[in-house]
């Protein structure tokens, strides 16, 4: 199992994601503003890891308060909101910041050092608890596919998004153990190439078979008949069903609504919003223009040319045939559905 980030010695260690995969790097985050730049230049990515390694930041951000005790609380709220503001659309980040202000005024009474002890405690909780989690989406995902399953997937929604095991392809792992996958098409995922650069890596580390198609090359692919499902993570899925992920994933549902393929989202419960009426209601980051520019800093057009970056767009819960939890799949009308299993976790 890939270790994503390790919370030892008070310093959160996390496999720098930029760096692969020419390279298995872990670089040490001695601060809670450097965990926050490894999550805001994507060196930390996926939406459940994030949340984790925000989690972990924030509990170090207590142990190493050496200010007076009537600060303390400033200084948590200072580091919160600094945390939240390095990626908008992920909602697992603010479930796990929240999570933790909870505890943090559960304990508020405590001495720092152990309030800083409990936030260390339910972060490494969060961090087993979505390991878990991913095992069981995998579990049920698996059932939703046949034999010599060819499944096509975008971005990464595997062990390096998560804490271990992955959404998108835990559902592929638990089907491949089973003798279930007989293909994996791994879109590449323009512009920062997280499926050609983390996807293919990964599951060729478990040996999984895999095919790198540039993003355009989907519906031909499907028109060939060598897709039987699509099935990708998620970012936030409104109460709706509406889902934000990854830029691209609205096509690849678009096509495999035409070529009549089931397109899945697989995803925990905690990456549910049901303060979010619908899709249209997700903030979309915008990223450097640079990075549709540029490839590791090679320009691959005219350097002053406009360019639009947003990271994810959304999905219509209309051309998603099931959402993939820990607690079953949900189906139409995921309203209801959706309402029903998150209240009830």
């Amino acid at each position: 199992m890939i270790n994503t980030v390790v919370f030892q010695g008070n310093q959160v260690k996390i496999l720098d994601q930029s760096q692969l995969p020419d390279q298995v790097v872990y670089i040490t985050c001695k601060t809670p503003f450097e965990v926050a730049d490894a999550i805001k230049f994507m060196k930390v990515r996926g939406a459940p890891l994030i949340g984790v390694t925000a989690a972990f930041g924030l509990a170090m951000a207590v142990n190493n308060f050496d200010g007076p005790r009537e600060g303390l609380d400033s200084f948590f709220c200072q580091v919160k909101e600094h945390l939240a503001s390095t990626r908008p659309t992920a909602v697992n980040l603010f479930w796990a910041l929240a999570r933790m202000e909870r505890i943090y005024k559960e304990n508020a009474s405590l001495d720092t050092r152990e309030i800083a002890r409990h936030l260390a405690d339910e972060a490494e909780k969060m961090h087993s608890e979505d390991i878990k989690t991913n095992m069981a989406i995998g579990e049920h995902g698996q059932e939703l596919l046949g034999e010599n399953c060819r499944v096509m997937t975008i971005c990464n929604a595997g062990a390096l998004a998560t804490c271990g095991y992955g959404t998108a392809l835990g559902v592929v792992r638990s089907a491949f153990k089973k003798g279930k996958i007989a293909k994996v098409w791994a879109c590449e995922t323009r512009p920062v190439l997280q499926g050609a650069r983390l996807t293919v890596w990964e599951l060729l580390q478990d040996n999984i078979p895999v095919t790198l198609i540039t993003d355009s090359t989907a519906g031909y692919i499907m028109e060939l008949g060598e897709v039987d499902a699509v099935i990708t993570g998620a970012d936030r899925i409104a109460a709706n069903g509406d889902t934000a992920n990854k830029i691209g994933t609205y096509s690849l549902a678009v096509l495999a609504a035409y070529h009549s393929i089931p397109f899945y989202v697989a995803a925990p419960l905690s990456t549910v919003d049901l303060d979010t009426a619908s899709g249209s209601e997700i903030p979309i980051e915008k990223r450097s223009q640079d990075e549709v520019r540029q490839i590791r800093g090679l320009h691959l057009t005219v350097p002053e040319v406009r360019a639009f970056n947003p990271a994810f767009d959304v999905t219509p819960h209309k051309l998603i045939s099931g959402i993939i939890t820990e607690k079953g799949v949900m189906r139409e009308p995921f309203a209801e559905t959706l309402k029903a299993v998150v209240k009830g976790r």
